[in-house]
C-alpha cells in the first residue's frame, strides 16, 4: 500500500487507475481498493484528488498563470471536475482561493498545516 501511495505522491499529475496502482501494490484491484481505504481512510481516488488539490494550492499561491494551465498540470483533464473536486475539498472556487492570498503574519508551516485539505 506504501508503495502505491508514493506512486501517487510522485506521479499525481499522470493518468493514474485504480488497476495500475493495484499492479505497484502486487496485489488484485477489488482488494487493493480495499486495503487502501482501510489503510489510509479514503479510497484511492479521492486520495490522488487531495494530492493533486494540494499541488494546485501552492501554484495558485506562487503565481499567475491561468487556473485552466493549473488544472491541466496537476493531472486533471477537465476544467469543471477541477473545480468542483477543488471546492469539495477547499471549500471555495480556485479563483477566490487564488483571490484571498496566504494568511498574513501567520508562519508559513502553521498556514500550510491548517490549510491543508482534509476529506
Amino acid at each position: 500500500m506504501l508503495r502505491a501511495r508514493d506512486t501517487m505522491d510522485r506521479d499525481y499529475a499522470k493518468p493514474l487507475d485504480v488497476p495500475a496502482l493495484a499492479r505497484v501494490a502486487h496485489v488484485s484491484a477489488p482488494h487493493f481498493a480495499r486495503t487502501f481505504r482501510a489503510t489510509f481512510g479514503e479510497t484511492p481516488h479521492r486520495y490522488l484528488q487531495r494530492r493533486r488539490v494540494e499541488r494546485a494550492m501552492f501554484l495558485l499561491r506562487a503565481g499567475d498563470r491561468s487556473v485552466t494551465d493549473i488544472c491541466l498540470e496537476v493531472g486533471f483533464t477537465s476544467l469543471g471536475t477541477f473545480s468542483r473536486t477543488f471546492r469539495d475539498i477547499v471549500g471555495e472556487s480556485p479563483t477566490a482561493y487564488r483571490r484571498r492570498g496566504p494568511l498574513a503574519g501567520v508562519p508559513t508551516c502553521f498556514a500550510m498545516a491548517w490549510m491543508r485539505p482534509r476529506s
